[in-house]
């Protein structure tokens, strides 16, 4: 594999992940463990005590998420 293709795939990586508004950790979608959706913004969270806290109060985390 050259370093362009290592690269390219490493940038978009790194472009797929999202932050869980909770504690700040970078997470793939995909593999999320869950997700909910806030002022029709989706918010992804790594583990579901994340998203229950989230759920609690969607609209400190969300806005302070931006």
């Amino acid at each position: 594999m050259t370093a362009n293709v290592y690269y390219r795939r490493a940038f978009r990586d790194i472009m797929a992940t999202v932050k869980d508004p909770i504690c700040g950790m970078m997470i793939d979608p995909k593999y999320a463990a869950g997700s909910s959706v806030h002022e029709g913004v989706t918010f992804y969270f790594c583990s579901p005590g994340c998203k229950r806290t989230f759920d609690k109060d969607p609209h400190r985390y969300a806005h302070a998420a931006h």
